[in-house]
């Protein structure tokens, strides 16, 4: 599976570039972004190197790395990151998610925004199952989870709880 452009009414959801490093650096520049899961931000040139290696893909073939920037579409600046892992198993494909946005453009629904583009998108690529893990502390993080129809299971990992989506009726328009 490859990302593909998603369009929301604000946003695009561009697939990740190389090039996007030295702009998505500036966005994602600010330590308060990492309160909930530790590390400091990159540099440009450690983004570049990160964004080579997920751009190169996967080296599990059952297994897509699905990265995406979000492109305002008043301005054209970018503002934040979506990712889905998704993986091919026994019970039909799976797709771990993860977003953040930078801290000038929070508060505004855009993470709401492209998570609902982003699990839209799975649905319709007959992704069963999409989970995120979430730092329990993080209610931001919930509120997007749970508009986007993720429910929070009693499942943790790493100090974070699981939040799920499942399906089975297949692909969706929702």
């Amino acid at each position: 599976m490859e990302a593909a452009p998603i369009r929301t009414d604000r946003l695009t959801l561009l697939p990740l570039r190389v090039e996007h490093a030295d702009e998505m650096a500036d966005v994602l520049s600010d330590r308060a972004l990492h309160a909930f899961i530790g590390g400091a931000p990159d540099t440009a040139r450690t983004l570049r190197a990160r964004y080579e290696r997920w751009t190169a893909g996967s080296p599990d073939p059952a297994e897509s790395w699905c990265n995406w920037v979000l492109q305002l579409h008043d301005t054209a600046r970018l503002a934040g990151t979506v990712q889905a892992t998704v993986t091919t198993g026994e019970h039909g494909p799976t797709a771990e998610i993860a977003w953040v946005v930078g801290t000038p453009w929070q508060r505004r629904g855009l993470a709401t925004e492209a998570v609902r583009g982003l699990v839209t998108w799975l649905r319709r690529q007959a992704v069963l199952t999409i989970t995120a893990h979430i730092h329990p502390d993080h209610t931001a993080s919930a509120a997007v989870a749970t508009a986007a129809g993720l429910t929070r299971t009693d499942h943790w990992h790493d100090g974070e709880l699981r939040w799920q989506l499942s399906t089975t009726d297949g692909p969706s328009d929702r």
